[in-house]
């Protein structure tokens, strides 16, 4: 008999007892499993173990990961208790709407989905479940960090101030993207295969394919609907990694894909031109977008911590 009950199935002949499950940490009233912990942290260890490290190398690798996905499900755990506690709920249409999303995203049809969940011991109902969490989990965030930050014109200047000549006399881009979001069932292996399709999606548009039809189609950006155009902006408004990607690229080039915070991405540039430079007015756009960005990564991070002070987390080693 196998005991999947956390109760050790105390009732039970000792000679039929196969303990598959155990306490990790205790969230409030809430538990995680250690089958919790291991159905996401497999693919991360099975990943490390194929880099042929030496064993202390390996060792130390696995035991940061394992670490990290359990700060994951905590943090999980606390908002899902403060989902509930602020009474927040998530529409029939919003869960069907990101699934097809990621249908599109994926180029799955309904069977090619389903195969692809077998394949992570999931079914519809339970990735569908996912999805609702997800949504559910960013609307807290949404009420309880993004809806709080204000930028005042104030701000705005003493960035445009500190920031020296980063909006003056420098390079306008002009940019596309194309967008692939990696979402918690992509992890591992499946991570690799949305890079791999944004690398055809590239491979079609450099033999001719038109670069907004095919953000049309297949981004998952909020620039998708117009092709993915994100207007003419300064390379000093991109981060240190998109800037360095297009600085030396001409008009009709395009990046390789690139793995960024929000996914797989891939840029065209359209065109570039000098310009003399933005006033404040002009720089304001930008310069609220980039501080609401920090504050927005600041901001969580307080709101996160303020909640795991307030409640009783025990890790069981």
């Amino acid at each position: 008999m196998i005991c999947l009950s956390l109760n050790a199935c105390l009732t039970a002949d000792a000679e039929e007892i196969e303990l598959v499950d155990r306490i990790v940490a205790v969230v409030n009233d809430e538990i995680i499993s250690l089958f919790e912990l291991e159905q996401l942290f497999k693919p991360y260890a099975e990943s490390i173990r194929m880099r042929g490290l030496p064993s202390e190398q390996e060792e130390a690798a696995i035991f940061k990961i394992r670490e990290q996905i359990l700060n994951r499900l905590i943090e999980q755990k606390l908002t899902d208790q403060e989902v509930r506690r602020l009474g927040i709920s998530v529409s029939e249409k919003e869960v069907y709407n990101a699934i097809e999303r990621f249908k599109e995203a994926n180029f799955y049809t309904d069977e090619d989905m389903r195969q692809a969940l077998a394949g992570e011991g999931m079914n519809m109902e339970d990735f569908r479940e996912r999805i609702e969490n997800q949504i559910l989990r960013a609307k807290v965030v949404n009420l309880e960090v993004k809806s709080k930050i204000v930028i005042t014109k104030e701000d705005v200047k003493a960035y445009y101030d500190e920031s020296g000549d980063d909006y003056r006399d420098e390079k306008q881009y002009h940019l596309r993207n194309i967008l692939l979001k990696v979402s918690n069932l992509a992890d591992g292996e499946d991570g690799l295969k949305i890079r791999k399709k944004l690398e055809d999606i590239r491979a079609k548009v450099i033999k001719g394919e038109s670069f907004e039809k095919m953000a049309k189609k297949y981004s998952q950006a909020p620039s998708a609907e117009d092709g993915g155009n994100l207007g003419t902006l300064g390379i000093s408004t991109f981060s240190p990694q998109l800037g360095e990607a297009v600085k030396d690229m001409k008009p009709g080039e395009i990046t390789p894909v690139m793995n960024t915070d929000w996914g797989y991405q891939i840029f065209l540039v359209e065109n570039v031109t000098d310009s003399g430079g933005k006033t404040v007015e002009d720089a304001s756009p930008e310069i609220e977008e980039k501080l609401y960005n920090e504050i927005v990564e600041e901001k969580f991070r307080s709101w996160f911590e303020a909640l795991r002070k307030r409640s009783h987390i025990r890790i069981v080693k």
